[in-house]
């Protein structure tokens, strides 16, 4: 009975964390979580800084627990706006930019300073006053500037884990300690060995600090993109209540209530069409670009945008239930799902630190016993400098100097870079899903076949149907009214227009009756149309849209309308495939269209008739049979995709929800951006690589000789001058060849790939 109840209670919960900083912060979250009675499986999201919880744990447990850990966190509810989470995110960037400025202010003064000789020599009476002061203004630097590295190490220690935190908390701190001694007992200590680090542990905070700010800033917000979702969705709905027609907040509308839709107004919620005649643009359900005609009996979708008509229509899904509030919860179930970004300077710092530790108090016990007299004072600086000299300076900037360059040189080319970590992975695709409308194609209907019959020229066609489509309101119109303005034709003068719904139009030109329309409409008026279906179906076949002019009961013409292939969408799949990517097509719209697209440019594998969230299950597919998935999309449907993808592609042309749920924005929408940015990717991960590596080459041969090693046969112990070089030409190594980055021709990459 027991478990029965214990199911029954089990539930999700959305918690939004404050305090979460970096990648190694999702363990301990995860292990305060965890140690929850009731919690059966915690899932942490570090894009959006919170955690889905399943189980019957009372959410004020899981605060308490995670209150313990050092983190703040408050329980997310139903379609809240997440602008607060943005908010957040903009302060942490701020306040991180203000403790770099901080730290700067006192370190680079300091660092000028000691090698300009400006500052009085330890062990006088003048110098350690003046280092006393530099001693308490770098301690005050280190709580404001340091002190979430400190917090951040203490944390991870409770895991029993290391990170970057942990090497930033040690050297900065083990520095200060050290210089702070030195002031008073420099008579005490080997004559090599009197230095002050303090403008070491400001400089360090002030770089890494730097670092950090930018990186968040170039991870993006990634709530945004559930904000433009919700932002869909509008406040209030108008019900029919007792005859009249009132306007509610959209939370009070109940199912099987009556709603009406103006011309312009989104719809509140899923409903069925009881009375009345419109178009409704669904482009953030399917992605295609023409309006959906709407009659009795027809579905209607909450988000949707009803164009001319006005209608009534039961409400058949509300709140959670609605297709867009599933969209959302796609979208977040996707980002919460995505692998926490595996920092490799995180990684290295798992094993390096514990390494640097054990070799300090290897040192001081080796200096301790077998050193010369004062043995304890070479202990104390021979451990202590093995501390300081690992502090990685350079190590923390490896990652982060590399991601911003290749940022800054993917927007040069027209690829705006919202996540880092997608520099990191974009390499490394294997399958490569592409949205057909919008993405493939241009994403906006244009003129694509005339025929013309019974001695009229394609020119009188086109005028013909352009004069009655003149008065149109359909969604097709407009592109046939573009194409006789790009070629100069007049429009008649067109009488008795009626636009017969699904159908067509009819009007009088000239006195004469003229038709403009599907087979439908021919045979409502009893015109013969047999001649025609082979060409009918031949442009149907090509992914066009045929439709028919008649005049005096004889078919006079056929003007099709189609969505075009980009001009370069066929070499960027051709140009993705010699790369050994699988290329597919997942579209919304029907077999034979997606069909003809694909033939067109070049792709094998489709699947049509996907619904949004049916997107985003074909990339977990995918993902399951051992690819790494990247998708391309521009619409509001593709967001759940982008988001559960690998890396997402937006194009930058296409809706604004779809650039906030994506990794990467191709901002001219160019398919052939794709492979470059994949060039770009394996090129930033191997500097980041070459970074670490001499970052840690400059580490591991410092620490030996702050261990001593030399001083047995050379007398060296620690010149202050020589281990400020090397920390000075590590950074000046990592920055110059993250600088490479800046040059790489990518045309000659992508050429090689």
């Amino acid at each position: 009975m027991s478990s029965e109840q214990t199911v029954s209670q089990e539930q999700e919960t959305r918690l939004s964390i404050l305090g979460m900083r970096c990648a190694g912060c999702i363990a301990a979250v995860e292990t305060a979580l965890q140690g929850v009675e009731g919690v059966e499986s915690v899932n942490v999201n570090f894009a959006d800084h919170s955690a889905v919880v399943m189980g019957s744990a009372e959410p004020n447990q899981m605060k308490s627990a995670l209150k313990e850990a050092g983190y703040d966190a408050a329980v997310m509810e139903g379609l809240e706006d997440p602008a607060d989470e943005e908010r957040q995110e903009e302060q942490r960037y701020v306040s991180l930019m203000r403790k770099a400025g901080v730290a700067g202010a006192l370190g680079i003064p300091l660092m000028l300073g000691a090698h300009l000789d400006w500052f009085p020599m330890m062990g006088t009476l003048q110098g350690t006053e003046f280092w006393t002061n530099v001693s308490l203004l770098t301690l005050a630097v280190l709580f404001y500037s340091g002190g979430h590295f400190f917090t951040g190490a203490i944390k991870l220690l409770k895991v029993r884990q290391a990170n970057m935190d942990t090497l930033i908390a040690l050297g900065t701190g083990s520095a200060w300690l050290y210089s702070s001694i030195v002031i008073d007992y420099s008579d005490r200590l080997p004559s090599l060995s009197t230095h002050a680090y303090f403008e070491a542990s400001a400089i360090i905070l002030a770089f890494i600090n730097l670092g950090s700010a930018l990186e968040t800033r170039a991870r993006g917000k990634t709530s945004a993109a559930i904000r433009a979702l919700i932002g869909l969705q509008p406040r209030t709905a108008r019900v029919v209540r007792d005859g009249q027609e009132v306007d509610i907040p959209i939370a009070e509308v109940g199912l099987g209530e009556t709603l009406r839709v103006r011309p312009g107004e989104k719809i509140a919620v899923d409903g069925v069409l009881l009375e009345g005649h419109s178009t409704v643009d669904e482009s953030m359900l399917t992605g295609e670009s023409m309006p959906v005609e709407k009659v009795a009996g027809s579905n209607v979708a909450a988000g949707t945008i009803n164009q001319n008509g006005s209608f009534l229509f039961a409400a058949t899904r509300i709140g959670r239930d609605t297709a867009l509030a599933q969209i959302i919860h796609s979208v977040r179930q996707a980002q919460s799902s995505k692998p926490a970004l595996a920092r490799l300077a995180d990684q290295i710092s798992a094993v390096f630190v514990p390494t640097v530790v054990a070799i300090s108090v290897f040192t001081f016990f080796v200096w301790l016993i077998f050193g010369p007299s004062p043995s304890l004072a070479y202990a104390f600086v021979t451990s202590m400098t093995v501390l300081v000299i690992a502090c990685p300076c350079a190590l923390g900037l490896a990652t982060p100097i590399s991601v911003m360059v290749a940022v800054g040189r993917a927007a040069q080319m027209g690829v705006l870079i919202r996540k880092g970590e997608a520099l990191q992975t974009a390499g490394k695709l294997t399958c490569l899903i592409l949205d057909k409308t919008g993405t493939v194609t241009v994403g906006k209907p244009t003129l694509a076949h005339i025929s013309a019959f019974e001695e009229y020229s394609e020119d009188q066609i086109l005028q013909k149907a352009a004069s009655l489509e003149s008065g149109s309101e359909h969604p097709l119109a407009a592109a046939i009214l573009a194409a006789a303005e790009e070629r100069r034709l007049e429009m008649d003068k067109v009488r008795r227009f009626h636009a017969v719904a699904g159908h067509g139009i009819t009007g009088r030109i000239d006195g004469k009756p003229w038709l403009f329309g599907n087979a439908a409409l021919m045979a409502e008026h009893g015109i013969a149309i047999d001649h025609h279906h082979g060409q009918l179906a031949e442009l149907a076949a090509s992914g066009q849209t045929p439709m028919m002019l008649a005049v005096e009961k004889i078919v006079v013409g056929i003007v099709s309308v189609a969505d075009p292939i980009k001009d370069d969408s066929a070499q960027a799949v051709k140009l993705a495939r010699r790369r050994g990517l699988r290329v597919l097509m997942v579209t919304g719209d029907n077999e034979i269209t997606a069909g003809a697209i694909a033939a067109q440019a070049g792709i094998d594998e489709i699947r049509a008739q996907v619904l949004p969230q049916d997107k985003a299950a074909v990339v977990r597919e995918l993902q399951m049979q051992g690819e790494v998935v990247g998708m391309v999309g521009d619409g509001i449907n593709d967001a759940p995709a982008l988001a559960q993808a690998d890396v997402g592609f937006a194009i930058g042309t296409g809706t604004d929800v779809a650039i906030e749920s994506a990794d990467v924005v191709l901002l001219q929408g160019s398919l052939l951006k794709v492979p470059e940015a994949m060039a770009l990717s394996k090129l930033t991960v191997a500097n980041i690589k070459q970074n670490l590596l001499g970052a840690f080459f400059y580490n591991t041969i410092g620490i030996p000789v702050a261990a001593g090693l030399l001083y047995p046969m050379f007398g060296i112990l620690l010149n202050p001058m020589i281990a400020g070089a090397a920390m000075a030409m590590s950074s000046v190594t990592v920055v110059s060849n993250a600088n490479r980055l800046r040059w790489i021709k990518l045309d000659e990459e992508q050429g090689g790939a």
